[in-house]
């Protein structure tokens, strides 16, 4: 008995063939294919329902300076709208670089208006991935920087992946779309494992990036390099799942992710003086704890509490960077006279207090208050430093501005 498509099948086919997989309207009904990079998520999100679903919650969905509010200040300060076409870096005067990670389908078009296109809307969206053909580095053979779109070189003619070649007409299960049925896609596809499951695929955007005075603000690929750790990024921050990778791709804004990133240990004993308290900090990543934009850090809260659960010592009152930088992790960067500085301005590293690849670090305490019955550690994980929050509140939603708890530990005297 013939098997007749599944309603949602037949409407992913019809489809893509009415309105040219995201394309421009015209381009459908004059029977032209938009380009690949002009394709909108939605289009894949027809079969590949599960999948998108993930993506439309990650970071790479929201990478851009119209959903990202973080980045979004950052551009509007040093670029402007992005919804304007035609926008220069203020100071440099060029393209903005920053595109070419954040809306790699608009930097490919030389474009800054943001919402002329979904796919330029949608950030890192399928196609800005699925039609990577190879990585070419993030330095050019005169060592000039390449990164993000410019890093690698795309396919216009197919789509790519981790898995085997089919052409148009061939039939094939829709992974992550909950069902079994087979549907056709219109876009031949190329088999390419050894890119897409190796750790140079991320590596155009997530390599390293330099600002205008030759300082690294970030480079978590030199970290992976020197630590000799062969782990691909996929491992960790796509794992399979029912089957196929999980493309929430979770990172620096998950919690759960930033949890498993760091190991807490405390241990406490009454002494002479006092308290002995021992913090032990473990970094099981590859890369460093925290890696990825400068402005992230985590601060250590030592706190010791009374039998009625009141707080009678604690390791710094307001402000720990200032009051005790051990229980700092960041990336600290200055200007010529050494005050710290926002890293588009940086002109040296003035300090470096994150944890390295498979460190473990220990941080001696004496608590020298009295009835202390408990010792409480705790880990807090920001987005931001104080002064990046004062000088954007307005602009960051709650999210950005709260540290979040990623450790615990408590020890009962």
């Amino acid at each position: 008995m013939m098997r007749f498509p599944t309603p949602i099948v037949l409407a992913a086919f019809i489809f893509t063939f009415l309105i040219g997989l995201g394309g421009p309207t015209s381009q459908a009904i004059a029977g032209k294919r938009p380009p690949l990079h002009h394709v909108s998520a939605t289009a894949c999100g027809e079969c590949h329902q599960a999948i998108f679903q993930q993506w439309a919650g990650s970071m790479h969905a929201n990478s851009t300076a119209l959903n990202d509010p973080i980045h979004g200040a950052m551009y509007g300060a040093l670029v402007g709208d992005p919804k304007q076409e035609g926008a220069k870096h203020k100071k440099s005067g060029k393209y903005p670089i920053c595109l070419q990670c954040h809306a790699p389908n608009a930097a490919r078009d030389g474009k800054t208006k943001l919402d002329a296109m979904p796919a330029y809307a949608e950030g890192v969206n399928c196609v800005a991935c699925h039609t990577i053909s190879s990585f070419k580095g993030t330095s050019s053979p005169e060592g000039k920087p390449q990164l993000g779109a410019k890093a690698y070189d795309f396919s216009g003619s197919s789509l790519q992946g981790p898995h085997g070649a089919f052409n148009g007409s061939d039939a094939v299960v829709s992974p992550g779309s909950g069902t079994d049925e087979k549907a056709s896609n219109p876009f031949p596809h190329t088999g390419n494992a050894t890119l897409f499951k190796g750790g140079d695929f991320c590596l155009g955007c997530h390599d390293q990036r330099k600002n205008p005075n030759k300082v690294p603000v970030c480079a978590t690929g030199p970290e992976l390099r020197e630590s000799g750790n062969t782990v691909i990024c996929q491992s960790c921050h796509m794992p399979v799942t029912d089957g196929f990778a999980n493309h929430a791709m979770s990172g620096g804004h998950d919690p759960a992710m930033i949890k498993r990133g760091v190991i807490l240990d405390l241990k406490a004993e009454k002494s002479d003086g006092g308290i002995a308290a021992k913090v032990t900090l473990t970094n099981p990543l590859a890369h460093n704890f925290p890696t990825g934009a400068p402005f992230r850090n985590v601060v250590l809260k030592l706190t010791g509490l009374d039998a009625d659960g009141k707080v009678v010592w604690k390791n710094f009152q307001k402000n720990a960077m200032k009051e005790d930088k051990k229980a700092v992790l960041m990336l600290k960067l200055v200007g010529k006279d050494g005050k710290p500085i926002a890293p588009p301005a940086a002109t040296k590293i003035g300090g470096d207090s994150r944890l390295k690849p498979a460190e473990v670090r220990v941080l001696d305490y004496t608590i020298d208050a009295a009835n202390v019955a408990t010792v409480r550690a705790e880990l807090f994980y920001n987005l931001l430093p104080p002064p990046i929050i004062k000088k954007f509140d307005a602009k960051l939603p709650p999210e950005a501005k709260t540290p979040v708890s990623v450790g615990r530990a408590e020890v009962q005297l």
